[in-house]
């Protein structure tokens, strides 16, 4: 189809369509307008190039604009910025940015990949020098420039979304001291709060400072750096401050022509993505997309959305009727030492939607590891999903981890968007080898224990559920030597050996929350002591270590309170003790189950 076809916009969702329409037309006229100077680069890779993790600069270019003329021949112009639609007339008005020349190109077709753009709410003192924002190229390059000049010791990233934590670990891995604030109670909302502890006990040992629940209120601007004042009267001063809080559609062409706009300001497309004018379609942060789990009209600003939607809108451009159908919000991100993923809905979602656990839906929490335990170099990672009372439904999952995390959110993504059940999972046939998985994948466990959980063979507690019941018995079926390392407080301590010969000493009718190391053998406490009469039994998920990460904070106090403790005028700090002692043993644990690790050293000790 010969036609003339405008793309306002480049990077995922313009530059896709451009090169997806040049290969299914070669008579086309395409002509890409950029108001910046790149129109195709690696957005998600800026942080890590700004880490120095990323080398080289050149790197980042996906495309170039003579690349694209040379591979594609596509018009490309850089640095010109489209002013306005002329909706009847079929044209837009462009501005060179370079000689300030305005002129009209008129179009066949228009498409709109205008994108998104931080938000810089009106706090005063914003405009500060060193406050930056982090979202193209030219903003890395004057962040690492200004890193560089002012040799920034000190920095603070206001947002704990995605770039917010990508920012914080590159520029903690530049030697840089960090803080972190965000208003909200934890950082990655996608996830829910108790996987999200995870990532704030991480930040913390990675020696972040973690404000959270705290917003800026304003921003005092000195010579050499910038003193933050935060909601709660507290104050951080930084050299260097990235904001990393949001961010907000590009519409204002879209506006100003008429097209259709949401209550939140994204263009409003049908499923082919054409807007409200069917000479004019849209793609990527800017537009409105349906929730594939809700099928409600949300906005999602991710790359890999954009990217399809911008290969969907060139089909129909050429003449296809493809349809998009939605977007499920598949994310990923590396936080220091772990990486966390999430797909679907978080369980706080279904919660704000009114749905009631146990009546609407069920949710698991199971610790797995990145691969068989007896090949070397497994990692823990702990796995939360949420699925319809019926099994039939998965409504999303989590997974915070070191390793293997990737391929088990794309498995639970690719369940959901086809459909799948809880027992689809149980019965998925996974690439198995001792270096990359068990046979037992961890997703296959999912479907495992979920199943377990619509039957009623376990009730799992919930995270917090002793804060909620401080009355409930702690039942810890651990061995003593793992109790040496950590021993749960006011717990009924009886080892899973012998249990059995000892379930006179509990009461049947008493709540009880059932706790191992990891939560495996505390399934084998709650189905012998469920079959044994036991009435108000609870598993607590993914066992004491989950329960240490979840209230790890409760843990620093202590320990802050125990090496605060008054000491006698003569009694010296164990830091003037004197020279301790010290044995080096290695010990090969490769293969041991839990408890077994801790058993060994014990014996060995």
């Amino acid at each position: 189809m010969n036609q003339k076809v405008v793309i306002v916009g480049g990077v995922a969702g313009g530059a896709t369509a451009a090169a997806r329409l040049r290969r299914l037309s070669e008579e086309s006229e395409i002509i890409l307008i950029e108001r910046g100077s790149d129109i195709s680069y690696a957005n998600c890779g800026l942080p890590y190039y700004i880490g120095d993790v990323i080398k080289s600069r050149d790197a980042l270019f996906v495309q170039t604009p003579k690349t694209m003329k040379d591979k594609f021949n596509i018009d490309v112009r850089t640095l010109h910025e489209v002013l306005s639609i002329d909706r009847e007339g079929k044209s837009v008005t462009v501005k060179n940015l370079q000689t300030e020349e305005a002129y009209t190109e008129t179009y066949d077709v228009l498409l709109l990949s205008t994108g998104s753009s931080p938000l810089r709410p009106p706090i005063p003192g914003i405009d500060g020098e060193r406050i930056l924002t982090l979202w193209n190229v030219a903003d890395t390059d004057q962040i690492k420039a200004s890193i560089e000049e002012w040799g920034v010791k000190t920095a603070t990233v206001v947002g704990g979304g995605f770039i917010g934590l990508e920012m914080a670990e590159n520029l903690h891995a530049l030697g840089i001291d960090v803080t972190l604030v965000e208003m909200l109670d934890q950082v990655m909302a996608p996830i829910d709060f108790e996987m999200a502890q995870l990532l704030h006990e991480n930040m913390w040992q990675n020696g972040v400072d973690l404000r959270l629940s705290d917003g800026v209120s304003t921003f005092e601007n000195k010579e050499d750096s910038v003193v933050i004042h935060l909601s709660s009267g507290k104050q951080v001063e930084a050299e260097l401050v990235i904001l990393a809080i949001g961010v907000r559609p590009n519409n204002q062409l879209a506006k100003e022509a008429g097209l259709e706009l949401s209550e939140r300001g994204g263009i409003v497309t049908d499923a082919m993505l054409r807007t409200s004018d069917p000479s004019i379609y849209a793609v990527g942060d800017v537009t409105q997309v349906e929730d594939f789990i809700s099928k409600e009209l949300t906005m999602i600003p991710l790359a890999g959305p954009a990217s399809k939607q911008g290969r969907i809108a060139a089909d129909n451009i050429a003449g296809a009727s493809e349809e998009y159908k939605g977007s499920q919000g598949t994310s990923i991100a590396q936080v220091f030492d772990l990486t966390a993923a999430s797909t679907g809905w978080a369980e706080k979602t279904l919660i704000r939607k009114g749905l009631v656990k146990g009546k609407d839906y069920e949710t698991i929490i199971i610790n797995q590891n990145s691969h068989a335990t007896y090949y070397p170099g497994a990692t823990p990672l702990r796995l939360k999903m949420i699925f319809s009372m019926d099994g039939k439904k998965i409504y999303g999952a989590q997974i915070v981890g070191i390793d293997g995390v990737d391929k088990r959110i794309d498995t639970l993504a690719t369940a959901i968007r086809l459909n799948a059940s809880v027992e689809d999972l149980k019965y998925l046939e996974l690439a198995y080898a001792p270096p990359y998985s068990s046979a037992k994948d961890p997703v296959n466990m999912a479907g495992f224990v979920a199943e377990n959980v619509l039957n009623g063979l376990v009730v799992f507690a919930e995270w917090d559920y002793l804060e909620k019941h401080p009355d409930a018995v702690v039942l810890d079926i651990s061995e003593e030597a793992e109790r040496m390392a950590f021993r749960m407080p006011g717990s009924v301590d009886i080892p899973m050996g012998e249990l059995r010969s000892r379930m006179d000493e509990l009461d049947k009718d008493a709540d009880i929350v059932v706790f191992c190391n990891i939560g495996v053998r505390s399934y084998n406490a709650v189905r012998a002591l469920m079959q044994s009469g036991f009435k108000n039994i609870r598993l607590y998920p993914a066992g004491l270590r989950f329960y240490r990460s979840t209230h790890y904070r409760d843990f620093i106090e202590e320990s802050m309170e125990e090496t605060t403790m008054p000491r006698s005028n003569n009694e010296k700090p164990a830091a003037f003790a004197g020279p301790v002692p010290v044995a080096s043993v290695s010990i090969d644990c490769t293969g041991m189950q839990c408890p077994g690790p801790l058993m060994k050293v014990n014996e060995t000790v």
